[in-house]
């Protein structure tokens, strides 16, 4: 990396540091730069500042909003691989594509000899040696550790019914349309009044931001006992 501003460098330079100074105070998690978190905290909020000029959308972060203006508006790939001719959207695709040439894999396993082009494909990989099940069928509620395995098993299992329309702004499917804007115009539409956590100081504008915020307090254990070390979640 090089660049002709100092403070472009230092902030690439926080890229490599494990540090993370940034905590959010809505949820455990922590960040390297003060523009992470900001990020972060907007998604608890249900904020988007980062508005497209070209349609109804909006984002959370100005990197969402220059993809989304890349893949549905100008259909600009302005990266292109230097070995052949493919060209991409983002940057972080074009790495991943590169490493294809090379036969890099820098994202090794810690547990088997498995050793992944990208950190999403790693992580998908971990999931086989904790055995957690992310992905549920939304027709039979079985659970499986890849979305590549639960779609095998919906095209197998349940064939024509399988639901076809998708939301766009989370993982739900739906058989009919008509139900899908439903679910669009109940979760995902903007609300005026934000709706506020009763446990914490969250606000969010989405009902679906909220809903799965309110996970996290799911087996969250507030009231401790005075007397002793029991911890209870009610």
């Amino acid at each position: 990396f090089t660049s002709v501003r100092l403070s472009s460098l230092r902030r690439h330079l926080k890229t490599h540091s494990d540090e993370k100074r940034h905590v959010c105070h809505l949820c455990p998690k922590a960040f390297r730069t003060a523009t992470l978190l900001h990020n972060h905290v907007n998604t608890h909020t249900g904020t988007k500042p980062y508005k497209c000029s070209e349609c109804d959308t909006a984002f959370v972060t100005r990197g969402e909003l220059s993809r989304h203006r890349r893949y549905k508006h100008t259909l600009e790939k302005p990266f292109k691989c230097t070995i052949c001719e493919y060209s991409s959207v983002e940057a972080s695709k074009m790495r991943r594509h590169v490493r294809s040439h090379t036969g890099e894999r820098p994202y090794p396993c810690d547990l088997c000899t498995y050793a992944s082009k990208d950190a999403y494909k790693l992580k998908r990989h971990m999931l086989t040696h904790t055995g957690e099940k992310r992905y549920e069928c939304y027709i039979c509620r079985a659970r499986f550790t890849q979305s590549g395995t639960m779609k095998i098993h919906m095209l197998q299992k349940h064939g024509e019914n399988v639901p076809k329309h998708q939301c766009p702004r989370c993982s739900t499917f739906f058989s009919r349309k008509s139900d899908l804007g439903v679910h669009l115009r109940n979760l995902h539409s903007y609300l005026e009044e934000a709706v506020k956590c009763r446990d914490c100081e969250a606000a969010f504008h989405e009902r679906y931001a909220f809903l799965q915020h309110r996970k996290t307090h799911r087996n969250e254990k507030r009231f401790k006992c005075a007397q002793c070390s029991c911890t209870c979640n009610q």
